[in-house]
């Protein structure tokens, strides 16, 4: 799973802005090293490891001719108390990473193969993922 190597805070402090109404994103907008992309089309929270169950489908799916690139990097930690802890007592400890996405950002990327399995990988990474996507053409 992608995890940072090194991180100047531990814990972040949670944004409170809702994700699905947020303003589309203006970076990372355009189809950049292949012919096809997967487009985010609601905001959302992505965590590490449904980004690498998104990637592991869409590579399986895609074969050995295929190459896909990932645009995003997730860097936020996010924590979790243990189950059945009541409240107060601090933060929870971290758990792992994750990225806010916002409309309109290329997740991932695909090129080497024909059209129609290049669609179909990434249909495939999209259902993997918390938000909807959409596959974009260059």
């Amino acid at each position: 799973m992608l995890t940072p190597k090194k991180v100047k805070y531990r814990k972040w402090q949670t944004s409170r802005t809702d994700m699905t109404k947020v303003t589309p994103d203006t970076r990372g907008i355009k189809v950049s090293f292949g012919a096809f992309g997967l487009k985010a089309m609601s905001g959302g929270r992505v965590r590490s490891n449904q980004l690498e169950s998104a990637r592991k489908a869409g590579h399986r799916a895609l074969g050995k001719t295929g190459r896909m690139w990932i645009r995003v990097f997730p860097d936020r930690p996010f924590t979790a108390k243990p189950a059945e802890v009541g409240m107060g007592k601090g933060k929870g400890d971290p758990q792992g990473y994750c990225l806010d996405v916002r409309p309109g950002r290329i997740l991932f990327e695909v090129d080497g193969v024909t059209d129609a399995i290049a669609k179909e990988a990434l249909r495939k990474a999209g259902t993997k993922l918390p938000i909807s996507t959409r596959v974009v053409a260059r």
